[in-house]
């Protein structure tokens, strides 16, 4: 007899495949457990339904705890394990022959993620290079189909967008894909498990972490094109080559670790990219809003 495990995310991408591959390889279902995956809605968001208990865990980050820290309460969702280590968008741009740098982006028109974990780190990296955010021409197209399809409209010369939506770029023959800001900035505590800390001490939430581990482990060692193969449902629109490109392309880079355990050092780098953003007033000790994954 299996489980239903409710499972809710902010976003859908491939970058999440620790999550994604933890259910569509099958290592949930050896635990007993069925998932049920939903994306959240502005109806029906994160807290709110992990709060009432209809949603189990969630993918989330982090940085999504620091308003409230920001106002002195105590986070009753916490995060318990991550699911990328390193930022996972890309700058795409118009075909050229060229090596890219940085600094090809001063003046250009370039539509940008405004979502505020994104945007922060896009500003964050282009501070450690040294250019000023200022001499860009940002476009806030809106969502991340509203981007896409300013770009594929001719819009802007550059755009920033999570796998695998820039590799479909390419593969369209519309941009092709250029940098990579998760190496501009290094590991960072970027995307996250979350969840209340009563479901954290159930069995249901041992079996998870089980899973997780050997999915998160197996992502490591296990080809592209085989995960690919895994994950298709989840991406009908995506081409399977491109899919493939685009978890190869996250494993080169090193957003994902056999180890769920969100990691001191990361966490610090979060600090340093939303201090500078202006976006928090202090250091937050690490257990603020973070616990170990479930024993």
């Amino acid at each position: 007899m299996t489980d239903k495990i409710n499972i809710m995310v902010l976003r859908h991408a491939a970058f999440y495949s620790p999550l994604l591959y933890t259910i569509s390889g099958g290592f949930l279902k050896a635990q007993g457990l069925e998932a049920s995956y939903q994306i959240a809605t502005p109806e029906k968001t994160i807290p709110a339904s992990l709060k009432e208990g209809s949603v189990h865990l969630a993918q989330l980050a982090v940085a999504a705890s620091f308003p409230e820290l920001e106002r002195g309460e105590t986070p009753e969702i916490v995060h318990f394990a991550q699911i990328n280590q390193r930022d996972g968008f890309f700058i795409a741009g118009k075909l050229q022959t060229e090596a890219f740098a940085w600094q090809q982006l001063i003046g250009k028109k370039i539509l940008v993620d405004h979502l505020f974990q994104p945007l922060a780190m896009f500003k964050y990296a282009l501070h450690k290079l040294g250019i000023d955010y200022q001499q860009l021409d940002i476009i806030d197209a809106g969502d991340p189909a509203a981007m896409d399809a300013a770009f594929r409209a001719g819009q802007a010369d550059y755009i920033h967008q999570q796998g695998p939506a820039p590799q479909q770029l390419e593969q369209d023959g519309k941009a092709q894909v250029l940098a990579a800001v998760g190496a501009v900035i290094g590991d960072v505590a970027f995307s996250s498990l979350c969840a209340t800390r009563t479901w954290l001490e159930t069995e249901q939430a041992k079996a998870f972490i089980t899973a997780y581990r050997q999915a998160c482990a197996a992502l490591l060692v296990t080809p592209a094109a085989e995960i690919a193969a895994s994950e298709a449902h989840f991406f009908p629109q995506i081409e399977r080559e491109v899919l493939t490109k685009t978890i190869a392309a996250y494993q080169q880079l090193g957003c994902w670790s056999a180890n769920p355990c969100i990691s001191d050092n990361s966490y610090h780098t979060l600090l340093d990219v939303f201090l500078y953003n202006g976006m928090i007033n202090q250091r937050y000790p690490y257990h603020a809003a973070i616990v170990p994954p479930p024993a």
